[in-house]
This record gives C-alpha cells, sequence and structure tokens, in this order.
C-alpha cells in the first residue's frame, strides 16, 4: 500500500500545519509584563512555572471555592466588532461573580485562550482584559495558557475559558439552606446580556457566519437603534459586571446568592432555594436595559422564553433576612427590593413566579 501522506519539511514544519512557535516565544513576556500587573502578597515564585503557587498561611480554617467557565459566542461578536480587551474582562468578573455565590473571596486566576490565526496584538488584547479584570478586584492572574489549534477552530476565530480559585473561612460559607418564609429578595442590575444568551441574539440581529459575509455582519452591528441611544455591538459587548465590590462587606448578614447566567432568572435563583419555599419576583422592580425589548421585538420571543434564556436587567439575586432589608438596601450600592419569600405550595409548579407589566411570566 503507497503512503499518500504529504511531508511539510524541516525546518519551520510546526509553522507549515498553523503553530507558530516562535510567536508564541514572543508572546510569553508580553503575558508575564500584564501578570505582573496583577499580583497578590501570597503568591509564591514567578509567573511562567509549569504550576502557580499561593500561601494560604493566613487563613484560620480555610474553605476553597472554585470555578470555571468561558465567554460563549460573545466572543464571535467581539471578533466581528474588533473589540477583544472585553472578553477578558467578561470572563473574570463572571467567575468572580459564581464563588461570590458561595461567600468566597476571589484569590486567584488562570485563563486558556485557544484560537487559529490570531495576531499576536489579539491575543495580548485579550489577555490585557483578563489582567485588567483581576487588578480591579484585588485577584492575582497566577498563570494561563494559549493554544494554537488549526483545523479545531476556522481561522481568525478563538475561544476563551478561565478558573477562578476563591476562599472562605469554614462555617461562613452562603448556602441558601437557611432562606425562610417572610426572607426579603434584594436586586443587583446587570447592564445588558453579561455573558449569557448570545447565541439566540446572534440569530436575531443575524450576525453568525451562514448570515452574510464578515462586512456585512459588521455593518450591522454598527447600527444604532433609536431605542437604543448607542450601537448594537456597544450594548452586546458591554463587559460582564462584578459584584464582589458592592457586596464583600455585607456577606455577614447575607442568606442566599444567585448569579443570573444561564437558565435566566428564576431557574438561577431556584437553584438556591431550600425545600419548603418559593420565590414571587416584581420584574418591574429593577429597569430592563433596552436591548431585551429589541431582541424581543425583532426576534419575536415570547416574554417566558426571554426569562428564560437572560437575565432581563437582573445580574445578582441576594436573599436577606426581612429585619436586615433595610439597613442592606441602604449598604449595597444599587440595591432595589425586587421581592419575597413565601412558604412553598404544592399546588404551585414553579418555585419562582415573575410578575412583569404583562402579568404573570410563564
Amino acid at each position: 500500500m503507497s503512503d499518500t501522506s504529504r511531508p511539510v519539511g524541516t525546518a519551520g514544519a510546526y509553522e507549515a500545519v498553523g503553530v507558530d512557535v516562535d510567536a508564541n516565544d514572543r508572546l510569553i513576556p508580553r503575558y508575564r509584563a500584564l501578570a505582573r500587573t496583577a499580583q497578590r502578597p501570597e503568591q509564591l515564585g514567578a509567573v511562567g512555572a509549569y504550576s502557580g503557587l499561593f500561601d494560604l498561611s493566613g487563613f484560620e480554617r480555610p474553605v476553597l471555592a472554585a470555578s470555571t467557565d468561558g465567554v460563549g459566542t460573545k466572543v464571535m461578536i467581539a471578533s466581528l466588532a474588533g473589540r477583544l480587551d472585553g472578553v477578558g474582562r467578561d470572563l473574570v468578573n463572571h467567575c468572580i461573580n459564581d464563588i461570590l455565590c458561595a461567600g468566597a473571596a476571589p484569590l486567584f486566576f488562570l485563563d486558556y485562550l485557544a484560537a487559529t490565526g490570531m495576531s499576536e496584538d489579539d491575543k495580548v488584547a485579550v489577555v490585557s482584559g483578563v489582567a485588567d479584570a483581576c487588578r480591579e478586584s484585588g485577584v492575582a492572574l497566577l498563570g494561563g495558557e494559549t493554544a494554537d489549534m488549526p483545523d479545531l477552530y476556522p481561522d481568525g476565530h478563538f475561544d476563551l475559558a478561565g478558573t477562578i480559585v476563591g476562599v472562605i473561612e469554614q462555617d461562613r460559607e452562603i448556602s441558601g439552606a437557611e432562606i425562610a418564609p417572610g426572607d426579603i429578595v434584594l436586586g443587583l442590575p446587570s447592564n445588558g446580556l453579561h455573558t449569557n444568551g448570545y447565541s439566540l441574539a446572534r440569530a436575531v440581529f443575524r450576525l453568525r457566519p451562514e448570515d452574510g459575509a464578515w462586512d456585512v455582519r459588521r455593518e450591522r452591528l454598527a447600527e444604532q437603534p433609536p431605542s437604543l441611544g448607542e450601537s448594537i455591538a456597544d450594548a452586546l459587548l458591554r463587559p460582564h459586571r462584578s459584584y464582589w465590590q458592592q457586596l464583600r462587606g455585607s456577606l455577614v448578614r447575607i442568606k442566599g446568592i444567585a448569579h443570573i447566567t444561564g437558565g435566566g432568572v428564576g431557574g438561577n435563583i431556584e437553584r438556591i432555594l431550600p425545600a419548603g419555599v418559593r420565590v414571587q419576583l416584581d420584574a418591574n422592580r429593577w429597569a430592563r436595559p433596552p436591548i431585551f425589548d429589541l431582541i424581543q421585538q425583532r426576534g419575536e420571543v415570547a416574554e417566558a422564553e426571554m426569562y428564560r434564556v437572560f437575565n432581563m436587567g437582573l445580574g445578582m439575586a441576594v436573599v436577606v433576612a426581612s429585619g436586615d432589608a433595610d439597613a442592606l438596601l441602604a449598604e449595597i450600592d444599587g440595591a432595589l427590593q425586587i421581592g419575597e419569600v413565601l412558604t412553598s405550595d404544592v399546588t404551585v409548579s414553579d418555585r419562582v413566579a415573575i410578575m412583569s407589566a404583562s402579568g404573570v411570566v410563564e
């Protein structure tokens, strides 16, 4: 049997198949410079080793909290718009919020960037967003990985994921287990889609590869509908908010925290509810960013589906005792009273009822 494979040569063979080792070597000092802007005194050793080390001796009984996530198809909109630093912020802030739901303080972060045909400057732009968000929240950028993946991703496309580790003293974890009827639900507003629902948004605004040439889709992103007061790109690429600074001083008086991400409003709040209770929310009490109305109108999306896919203007739901509600409303910047905890009724299938301007969301 003859061998029909084609030789790729000797010198530069790896580059010939899509992996430029020299380019990656040039990136390492630039990444290290970014990581040095987001450090903590507990770090041990230099960035660039095979593993990152972190000293926990300053905690009495540390319990580690960890989360891994990605940015999803929002990266495709960022590529289309040529605005890449924001997705790094998205990634870090999303992960911070996830471990914040347990009451954990963020300690360190590691990122993973995989791409094909992505320039060195574009890679640095992504990682610079990661470093900026880490620095703003006092998180150490402990390390990361960049991988060139020819054949796995189309040329010019990339994916971004990351892992965060935080800490909480034992017995101070927030689990939602003590949520009880009579408790109050506070809400912290979102600034848009954050990092969820982008596959539907891309379909509605015709931004997918099958919806036309690159330049045509980029023009659609530049559209400025009067109802938005900004371009579609601005509305869709606004970075995911971090709620760490708002909540860090109030955690000891909070019973439960839900980060409103994939699964929408009701699905995420239900995750923190113990048996025997349900929640009723009044969506008229928080602002709904106009991007959601535009998606709903252009896509003819049902109200219930909107609340199942998107955060609808609610970034975090925080459950507190009724006696603490007024003090926490004054203490937590931007907090709104949006609902209450009720006794669960076996005749009610949905444990989270949402009242909107048009009635109960079903």
